[in-house]
């Protein structure tokens, strides 16, 4: 029986009257490690002992929202330092799962992502795949760019999905967490943000989030702007969204949820950098495979 979904910030809007239009597209943001059918030595722990572990339930879930008789899926290893490498795992495993199209975009610079080439196989595509690496090279190469302004197109009008994992998922929200150390974070100054590529605006996405103990950076991001949701992913999860704002959670582990709307006291922002900050009323929720929650949205006054 599926769930009822709810809607984690009891005082925003949740208005289908806006001007702009909601998106057609999907997305697909995987916290990393996703299983690809390895074997189990190379399982993180908790897929090889979570009873509720599926392989490559995420990927499968990826190839079933294909939609076309013969659907091409672009791979995007742009995040990576090692493209070749990363594509390959990606064409290798989207194969063994029965797509019979899947071809490598291999974009390194802002050169690359001007190309025509390169955007006509968006065109086309039913899909694409970010890999991971970091995630301050695919707003750095991307944004601004044909090939980015290609993609979101498709995903505003068209029935097409757009999956990232690790860096690839980080990306896809804005604001984007870029940098920070994992086992600070309690400093004010300790995380850099800047925009991302903007799929998902006033969502701060972050991944590995559990593994590798992000939820005070978080925190931190959140504190900062507490307009903004952030959802950590931990690792063989992720999060499926359409219309922009409906998620349903899928995989092994949790989705941890931060609300800063109701925070009732923040000291962010009297501070000096390097200070350990104040935050209180954070919300936080944790959902685990096929919860479903309404991510808050307010009427857009202007493009």
């Amino acid at each position: 029986m599926a769930k009822k979904k709810v809607n984690i910030s009891s005082n925003s809007k949740d208005k289908n009257t806006s001007a702009l239009p909601f998106p057609k597209g999907k997305l697909l943001a995987i916290g990393g490690k996703e299983s690809k059918g390895e074997e189990e030595q190379e399982q993180t722990e908790v897929q090889r002992l979570s009873i509720d572990f599926i392989s490559q339930e995420i990927l499968k879930r990826f190839v079933e929202e294909l939609k076309g008789d013969n659907p091409l899926v672009a791979v995007i290893p742009t995040a990576s330092g090692e493209p070749e490498e990363s594509a390959k795992s990606y064409v290798d495993v989207f194969t063994d799962l029965g797509v019979k199209d899947v071809q490598v975009i291999d974009i390194r610079n802002r050169v690359d992502a001007q190309k025509e080439e390169n955007c006509d196989i968006i065109s086309r595509a039913a899909g694409v795949m970010f890999t991971g690496g970091d995630q301050l090279k695919l707003t750095a190469i991307l944004g601004g760019t044909r090939f980015l302004e290609k993609i979101k197109e498709r995903y505003t009008y068209d029935d097409f999905i757009i999956a990232g994992t690790s860096a690839g998922a980080a990306a896809l929200s804005t604001p984007m967490i870029y940098e920070g150390e994992t086992n600070k974070g309690m400093l004010k100054g300790d995380v850099r943000i800047t925009t991302g590529l903007e799929f998902l605006k006033n969502i701060a996405i972050d991944t590995h989030f559990i593994q590798r103990g992000r939820i005070i950076r978080m925190a931190q991001c959140i504190a900062t702007n507490p307009g903004c949701i952030g959802i950590g992913l931990e690792e063989d999860t992720a999060i499926f969204v359409t219309n922009g704002k409906n998620v349903e959670v899928v995989g092994t582990g949790l989705v941890t949820v931060v609300d800063g709307m109701n925070i009732t006291k923040s000291t962010i922002h009297e501070i000096k950098t390097g200070q350990p900050f104040s935050v209180c009323g954070l919300e936080v929720h944790l959902m685990a495979d096929k919860e479903t929650f309404i991510i808050p949205t307010f009427e857009q006054l202007h493009a």
